[in-house]
């Protein structure tokens, strides 16, 4: 029953992740294409926005084809969880969390399952137990390693006002605790 979970998870998950994707990159499902993803991305921030459409749209594609099918694991979840953390940060990020606020719902939802396949593995049921294909542990940390920094690299405008924000916030406290010393 456990690698008929594991289907179930995969097969939903993934499938809808990889049609999130092809809405993305062909517009496909009703979706907008390059060009309206592009026209959001504008809206939340994400410059240059035509660049990353096609990025998230191949990542949500790639990654949840793979999750779908069980082929490279863990390669198809962990991909998975990259765009989800980007749209949770830059979409979804000042909502509350539930959906019907405008929040993270959803995209938290995809990546708890998206970890748990990680680390679970994709099951008896998959492509990889089919054709006996086991990713070498080296390459799952690459594929860990590189998944992080395209993570940074979406974020990093975010990143930097933020990390701006505590240092100023850093350089107050330290002026108000000047003050506050006594003077001899």
């Amino acid at each position: 029953m456990t690698s008929f979970a594991l289907l179930l998870l995969r097969a939903v998950t993934g499938g809808f992740l990889a049609g999130h994707g092809a809405q993305k990159l062909f517009g496909a499902f009703g979706g907008r294409g390059p060009e309206g993803t592009a026209r959001n991305f504008e809206k939340i921030g994400i410059e240059p926005a035509r660049k990353w459409a096609v990025i998230a749209g191949a990542t949500e594609l790639t990654g949840g084809a793979l999750t779908a099918l069980g082929l490279l694991s863990p390669a198809g979840p962990v991909v998975s969880i990259a765009p989800m953390i980007v749209a949770w940060r830059k979409q979804h990020g000042d909502k509350p969390i539930w959906v019907n606020q405008g929040g993270a719902e959803l995209p938290a939802t995809n990546i708890a399952i998206a970890s748990a396949l990680a680390l679970a593995g994709p099951g008896a049921l998959s492509f990889d137990r089919l054709f006996g294909v086991r990713m070498p542990w080296w390459l799952s940390c690459l594929v860990i390693a590189a998944t992080a920094l395209g993570v940074v690299i979406a974020l990093e405008d975010d990143i930097r006002e933020t990390a701006d924000e505590i240092r100023h916030e850093e350089a107050l406290r330290s002026a108000e605790a000047l003050e506050r010393v006594p003077t001899a």
